[in-house]
């Protein structure tokens, strides 16, 4: 019999099929220990899909009797697949970190279309969520997804985990067997101390140190399998997972690779990365798999990692006439693209950045292994596109949710949920793009100020309230996470009505009163020489010659 659940998996398996939708592309970054500034192990997860939103995960964990069972749910779909056995003890998780300061997060890099499918009863959204009721470690949370795979199947595509708690980030590359055998092959890469990893819907570990069992672990036949479906027929010490199991193309390196590059240039300006390799020139070198940021990563620095359009470089998306008269750095679906009358029969691509439009939410957790862990777990959540939102810390220690996180529909517009209220902000924004991301900014700026200031307090009040109550210690940490989150959708919802009054009719209040007439935005330069070029003599005001072309 369970007891102390807030929400079943069944449950939330169930509110993340408000509507069918296809996983386009998401992006993690992993900080080790020794990389960042305050020591504690960050991650990021950007769940980047289209048509697509979903409620905060969020469960309070519960203890079970012997012989009781799980149903799951498909994630996508919400059909039942099936039940596992339960354990005595279950974790609680805020978004995808469990009580013990576990985290887990994935990009989805497809890999080898053979070993889709199969018998499995897991995809991958409930073989995370599972291990995350189970883990107390990162390390253990690699063998517990092993041990379900391999137990129960795994169905899915191929998938880069981030796996993290509070000593500790690792690398997971990992993919199923199909119809071709039980269970998953994979390799999981800890990031050195002091240094960094991103991965982007491309597997990222080629090499491993068979050696260095601390360090590196793998099924055990990882090597063999790819040899018997004819991926790899070297020596061991010369397997790559990405070559056997997920192959570059042009395509993922330009959709997927340049996100990698984007980080690791901001990360680490010193080593001069070259975009060669990314805008797939043959032969370019490989970016490695962990590199040494120049100076130690702050919680800002992850938010800005994760609100890039190719900034200060020649691939900014916010330039060029693709970005329109307002300078949108965002290009619509689809990405890929052909023109009918080329004669070269050539497929084009618009570049990915990391910020998307399609963002159904974002976090980045702070894992502190000097706190508590109900005071050192951090979820920084948001929802929607990460340039234009604002991440709102929640702690572990929290029971309860944020009204506006809860859910609702994907289908019916709700001024009470956080994800409409971001959506209609934005959606506004990207036709005048230039002038409405500047007001934006300056909110964003102000609410996540007050956030980052108030956890400093928080953290000191909370650890005085832990050695002397630690039930007022949860209510306390529960009053701020949810008023917190909640006043920054309230800021939000103000934003809204401020752009809508502000750019009415394309004009431009100046001041908020109703005097003369408002300034129009008119149109830059460079787009008004377009039009006129594209129709000579059109838009010419002038007496004209009878006879003469009038349109």
């Amino acid at each position: 019999m369970r007891k102390n659940i807030l929400i079943s998996l069944t449950t939330i398996a169930l509110l993340f099929t408000t509507i069918g939708f296809e996983v386009k592309s998401c992006t993690s970054v992993l900080v080790s220990r020794g990389a960042s500034a305050d020591g504690s192990v960050m991650t990021s997860y950007l769940y980047d899909v289209a048509g697509f939103m979903a409620p905060l995960q969020f469960y309070e964990g519960g203890e079970y009797e012997p012989g009781d069972s799980l149903k799951l749910y498909s994630f996508r779909e919400g059909e039942y697949m099936g039940k596992i056995a339960q354990v005595e003890r279950t974790y609680g998780y805020v978004g995808n970190m469990n009580e013990h300061q576990v985290s887990i997060a994935e990009t989805t890099f497809t890999g080898r279309s053979e070993l889709h499918g199969g018998d499995g009863l897991l995809d991958y959204g409930n073989l995370m969520w599972v291990t995350l009721q189970r883990a107390r470690t990162a390390r253990e949370a690699i063998k517990i997804m092993d041990e379900l795979a391999r137990t129960y199947g795994y169905k899915d595509t191929g998938e880069s985990f981030s796996i993290a708690d509070k000593n500790e980030a690792w690398v997971v590359d990992f993919i199923g067997k199909g119809e071709h055998g039980e269970g998953a092959v994979w390799v999981a890469a800890r990031v050195p101390e002091g240094y960094i990893a991103a991965h982007a819907n491309q597997a990222r570990i080629r090499q491993v140190d068979w050696d260095d069992t601390e360090n590196w672990m793998w099924a055990d036949d990882v090597v063999d399998f790819a040899r018997e479906m004819g991926w790899f027929d070297g020596p061991k010490e010369e397997f790559s997972f990405v070559d056997a199991y997920n192959p570059v193309t042009p395509t993922s390196l330009l959709l997927c690779e340049g996100r990698v590059w984007s980080v690791y240039r901001r990360a680490a300006p010193s080593k001069e990365f070259s975009e060669d390799y990314w805008r797939a020139v043959e032969g370019a070198e490989p970016y490695p798999l962990f590199i040494k940021p120049d100076e130690k990563i702050t919680v800002e620095d992850m938010i800005a990692f994760v609100r890039d359009h190719f900034h200060d470089t020649p691939y900014y998306t916010g330039d060029g006439f693709a970005a329109g008269p307002y300078n949108n750095p965002y290009r619509w679906r689809p990405l890929i693209f052909e023109l009918e009358d080329d004669e070269k029969d050539i497929n084009y691509s618009w570049e990915r950045t990391i910020s998307q439009v399609q963002t159904a939410f974002s976090f980045i957790t702070q894992a502190r292994n000097w706190l508590p862990d109900e005071i050192g777990g951090i979820c920084w959540y948001s929802v929607d596109d990460t340039y234009s939102n604002a991440f709102m810390p929640l702690y572990l220690g929290m029971n309860e949710v944020p009204p506006s996180l809860a859910g609702g529909s994907m289908l019916e517009f709700d001024w009470d949920s956080a994800f409409w209220v971001f959506n209609l902000v934005n959606n506004y924004a990207y036709g005048l793009y230039s002038f409405i991301i500047e007001d934006i900014k300056e909110v964003q700026k102000e609410v996540e100020n007050r956030s980052h200031t108030m956890t400093d307090a928080i953290d000191i009040a909370a650890k005085a309230l832990y050695e002397t109550d630690k039930e007022t210690m949860i209510e306390y940490l529960t009053d701020f996470s949810v008023n917190n989150a909640e006043y920054t959708v309230d800021r939000w919802r103000d934003l809204g009505h401020y752009i809508f009054v502000k750019y009415n009719d394309r004009y431009k209040r100046s001041t908020f009163e109703v005097s003369g007439w408002p300034e129009g935005v008119g149109y830059p330069k460079d787009y008004l020489e377009r039009a006129v070029e594209e129709r000579p003599g059109y838009y010419d005001v002038r007496w004209r010659k009878p006879g003469e072309p009038i349109r």
